[in-house]
C-alpha cells in the first residue's frame, strides 16, 4: 500500500476542527506537535514593541494514497487555508515505506470504504 504524509501547520485554535474533518474525510488519526513557532514574510510587533507569534501546531497524518486527496480537501476547508495569509499551510509528501499499519487500515476501511465518492 502506498501512503502520504499531509503535514499541516494551523493556529491550535483550528486544530481540533482540521482534525475531525480529516477524521470525516478516511484519515484514521493524527500526530499533533504542539506549541509550534515561526514566522511569516514579515515579523509583527505588539505592545512594548515584542514579537507577536500566534500559537501553532503541526499536525501529521499519514493516509493511505488514494485516500490522501480527499482528506487534503477537507482540511484545506476545515482550516481555511487559502483564504488569507495567516491562516497556515499544509503539504502533502510521498511515503516509500510505513509499518504498524495494518489494524488501523482493516478498521478504517469498514468505516470508510475507497471509492465512495
Amino acid at each position: 500500500m502506498d501512503y502520504k504524509l499531509i503535514l499541516v501547520f494551523v493556529d491550535d485554535t483550528k486544530s481540533d476542527h482540521v482534525l475531525d474533518a480529516a477524521r470525516d474525510a478516511g484519515a484514521s488519526g493524527a500526530t499533533i506537535v504542539p506549541n509550534a513557532r515561526g514566522q511569516g514574510k514579515e515579523k509583527q510587533f505588539g505592545i512594548f514593541g515584542l514579537e507577536v507569534l500566534s500559537p501553532r501546531e503541526i499536525l501529521m497524518l499519514l493516509v493511505e494514497a488514494p485516500r490522501s486527496d480527499e482528506v487534503l480537501e477537507a482540511i484545506i476547508k476545515a482550516g481555511q487555508l487559502d483564504e488569507s495569509i495567516d491562516t497556515g499551510i499544509a503539504l502533502e509528501l510521498d511515503v516509500s515505506k510505513a509499518v504498524g499499519l495494518t489494524d488501523h487500515i482493516r478498521a478504517l476501511a469498514k468505516q470508510h470504504p475507497l471509492g465512495r465518492g
